[in-house]
């Protein structure tokens, strides 16, 4: 049996061997679970002024990297070097509290960076966090006097934070300089580089099997007897020793060539996520009529007023956001919109599927195949496309979900409610306990969906790529936002004369009375619509329109 020896830190390192600006250096770390090489990586510094953002599947060993490097995880091989202080600031955090978990994870953040440490280490820091409490965080973090090392699955974060990546694959770890954005891109391009050398590969292989098809079928031709041939010919070239002679030389070029072919350096083809062409219910007969209807609607909690009365109307095919910071009632919202309370008039057209980080709808004891498909009447084809797309592979899908990680049995869930006979899709925090692949999945899932979707989410990011339009609640107002996330950020409010203002409602009135038509064609508001029709052609009259 091998002699493991376990290194732990030292910080006894004189400044002169590294210089003023290295602080840490990690060699030859070996890390294994259950006899599994989880991590092996070669070599890592940090230095002064080093933001490094750690990025990686679930499970890959980005949070055991970070307890190695400050010393929280003691069974590895390796050595570690560093001078100075280390702070970790860990994802689990003690939860046996009054507090909120955003309360919880700012009292971990305050107290790590009031005892300035040399490096800070921070597993998934804004987590629970809202955008007011992110951008503090970010702020304080700019002001490092140090170097930085965050595992996030927060792309904006990371893009605002870091100067490096540091990207956690099959145990190796690899760098890369610049922010997340700058990452990606040069994943990119090493995405290109590989559909080109297989592409290469391609026509070099078949080129070679064509030059070997050719010299064995020369080679077979060799050992016939020569046709049209007289004595005197035959006697020429020898007869049979010339056409045996003949006959090896094709073969053992046929070889060389069959040499070349088995030495060629495959290249795997890239990976495409298939399409997923999905129908959803009621979608001819929705089109892009109003859907649901909040009316003079309320957000109490007791006598505390989180918003007051407030109207918007929300259209099949919608992708809206909602915004907020923590407590001011987004979710309250949400379930007002599920139990379909006074206030908010749902169409009879819509089928509602929502998802929680309560994950009670999954069978804990069946597979992921089976609990997804309990509740979804698509295709198997369609629904193994669907588990690919997360990264369910081949025979992934039976396992059973009491066997996975956290964050798949989040996407196993997502997958279920997506995959049900629905339309429209409520979603409360989706990408929290997510990792980067399995969110920008998800974003690319509900981008092709072609039903409503309607979420809560912190991760900016995630609402800048889904979101067409943006509920925000706010000093006690919820408001509805015409607009993607980008428009709403620098949307500057204009000062309406009283003529516009009446026009607005005119407008607005006209749209509700137009959609009410749409389900029910009632004569009355027939005669509601010619009036507004009338009234708004008056005021564009006056307006010289």
């Amino acid at each position: 049996m091998v002699d493991r020896k376990v290194y732990k830190l030292s910080f006894q390192i004189k400044k002169n061997k590294w210089g003023e600006n290295m602080l840490l250096e990690a060699q030859e770390i070996k890390y294994e679970v259950k006899g599994k090489e989880l991590l092996n990586v070669k070599q890592l510094q940090i230095q002064k002024g080093d933001f490094i953002g750690v990025v990686g599947k679930n499970g890959s060993g980005k949070t055991s990297l970070v307890n190695i490097l400050t010393s929280n995880e003691k069974n590895f091989t390796g050595t570690i070097h560093s001078e100075g202080k280390l702070e970790l600031l860990p994802q689990l955090k003690n939860t046996n509290t009054t507090k909120s978990g955003g309360e919880v994870t700012q009292s971990y953040i305050n107290g790590a960076i009031a005892r300035k440490a040399d490096i800070l280490f921070a597993d998934e820091p804004t987590t629970n966090l809202d955008k007011e409490h992110i951008e503090n965080l970010e702020s304080h973090l700019k002001r490092w006097n140090g170097a930085v090392v965050i595992v996030s699955h927060d792309r904006a974060f990371l893009d605002s934070i870091c100067n490096k990546i540091w990207e956690v694959k099959d145990g190796n770890v690899t760098t890369y300089n610049g922010n997340y954005t700058s990452y990606r891109q040069q994943k990119e391009l090493e995405t290109q580089k590989q559909e080109e050398d297989y592409n290469n590969y391609i026509i070099k292989k078949r080129q070679l099997e064509h030059a070997l098809d050719l010299k064995k079928k020369k080679a077979a031709r060799a050992t016939k007897n020569p046709k049209n041939k007289n004595d005197s010919d035959a006697n020429l070239k020898g007869g049979k020793p010339y056409f045996a002679k003949k006959q090896k030389k094709l073969e053992t070029a046929a070889n060389a060539i069959k040499t070349r072919l088995e030495k060629l350096d495959k290249v795997e083809k890239v990976k495409e996520a298939p399409a997923l062409n999905m129908d959803v219910i009621n979608e001819e007969l929705l089109g892009n009529k109003v859907i649901i209807r909040v009316e003079e609607l309320e957000g109490k909690i007791g006598k505390r007023v989180l918003w007051e009365k407030t109207r918007f109307y929300i259209h099949a095919g919608d992708k809206i956001g909602i915004i907020g910071n923590n407590g001011v009632g987004k979710t309250t919202f949400i379930r007002k919109l599920i139990s379909d309370e006074k206030g908010i008039e749902v169409s009879p057209a819509v089928k509602i599927g929502y998802f929680s980080q309560n994950l009670d709808i999954l069978d804990q004891e069946k597979t992921i195949l089976e609990n997804v498909t309990a509740t979804s009447s698509q295709e198997l084809s369609l629904v193994r496309t669907m588990l690919a797309r997360l990264h369910f592979f081949q025979d992934d899908v039976y396992k059973k979900v009491n066997v996975i990680s956290g964050g798949e049995r989040v996407k196993i869930a997502f997958a279920k409610i997506f995959l049900s006979d629905i339309n429209t899709l409520i979603l409360d925090e989706p990408t929290n306990y997510l990792d980067v692949d399995a969110v920008e999945a998800l974003e690319s899932l509900i981008k092709e969906y072609k039903g409503t979707v309607i979420f809560v989410s912190h991760d900016r990011r995630f609402i800048e790529k889904i979101a067409s339009k943006i509920i925000t609640i706010e000093n006690q107002k919820m408001k509805f936002f015409e607009g993607d996330y980008q428009s709403y950020l620098s949307y500057q409010p204009t000062v309406l004369d009283e003529t516009e203002q009446d026009l607005m409602v005119i407008e607005t009135k006209l749209s509700e009375v137009l959609s009410r038509l749409s389900i029910n064609p009632d004569p009355e508001l027939e005669k509601d619509f010619q009036k507004l029709l009338e009234l708004k052609k008056k005021y564009r009259r006056e307006e010289g329109v």
